[in-house]
């Protein structure tokens, strides 16, 4: 089992774009180019020197550079000399998301300033504060939560920013989302609310703010599946110890130790399947039953490779 998230191809482009800005624009002058920092001076100079001859949309790629690279100057410049904060790039993202996304908090403050659209969403309904939300950037998500951002607005599949930050492990901005009003129980379009993610991702501080907003420990989500299932198939990157405590946490919390999901398998299942012995002995010890066999006859000794697991899964 493994949470997810679908990407797009927003990583790619946003590089290409940054590349192209620096071949076909660029920047640096005399006091621009000290006021900014080294990686700065190539986009400064390169903007002076191509500046007359740049259409509308070099421009754009140069803001979207300098935004990236956060060059305050540059992007002092660009905007006095007629670029524009409502630019977009190929993903329909605007020069505050790049910024967001990027971490630079005086970049942010400065395109506010210049009127960038707050709730401004790219082609897939992402906003600055769903970039900021995922990356973990704290101090620029209070800054756009100040300045009255939409907590709830979908980003790529339908996901939230609380769900994005839930996914990516951020529990400060989780709590942060929630204290303004973030719907922490709507799913996304694959069926999985911001706990699924946080459950399957081995994020107890997480699952545990989302539990007290009078979520079902026991509730059934995409499949059938319960956020014990969940968590006792975490995401292959999660190390089984960090599992091992949402499972802990959910079944002290009165998770249901036997339901089934869709295929008939149970949470003992599933860690078997996924090879996570601790788990399993955890299972067991709060009476997961190891006789009980899924819709294709299958009991949890016959899902894993591990042989000291499965003598242990063996019904006596």
């Amino acid at each position: 089992m493994r949470r997810s998230i679908p990407h797009t191809e927003e990583h790619v482009l946003y590089r290409r774009i940054a590349l192209a800005a620096l071949i076909v624009a660029g920047s640096v002058h005399g006091s621009l180019a000290a006021a900014d920092p080294a990686r700065c001076r190539e986009l400064i100079r390169k903007y002076e020197t191509d500046k007359a001859r740049l259409s509308a949309i070099e421009i754009s790629l140069s803001l979207f550079a300098a935004a990236n690279a956060d060059c305050i100057n540059l992007v002092t410049e660009l905007l006095d000399h007629g670029a524009s904060v409502d630019a977009r790039d190929r993903l329909g993202a605007r020069p505050l998301s790049h910024a967001a996304r990027s971490g630079h908090l005086a970049m942010v403050d400065l395109l506010l300033a210049r009127g960038a659209p707050v709730d401004a969403r790219n082609l897939a309904g992402s906003t600055a504060l769903y970039f900021a939300a995922e990356r973990g950037h704290v101090a620029i998500v209070q800054r756009l939560l100040d300045r009255g951002a939409d907590v709830n607005l979908t980003g790529r599949s339908g996901a939230s920013p609380v769900a994005a930050a839930a996914y990516a492990g951020r529990d400060m901005v989780v709590r942060m989302l929630l204290a303004h009003g973030a719907d922490g129980r709507k799913a996304d379009d694959t069926g999985k609310p911001p706990v699924v993610y946080a459950a399957a991702g081995g994020q107890l501080g997480i699952v545990k703010q989302l539990l007290a907003r009078e979520i079902d420990v026991n509730a059934r989500y995409a499949n059938d599946l319960t956020l014990l299932m969940w968590a006792a198939g975490p995401d292959e990157t999660v190390p089984e110890a960090q599992a091992l405590e949402v499972v802990t946490y959910l079944l002290e919390g009165g998770a249901k130790v036997d339901d089934r999901d869709a295929r008939g398998r149970t949470a003992l299942m599933i860690a078997a399947e996924g090879n996570h012995p601790a788990i399993a002995r955890t299972l067991l010890a709060h009476g997961a039953d190891p006789a009980l066999a899924d819709k294709a006859g299958k009991h949890a000794a016959d899902l894993t490779i591990l042989s000291a697991l499965r003598e242990e899964l063996t019904p006596r």
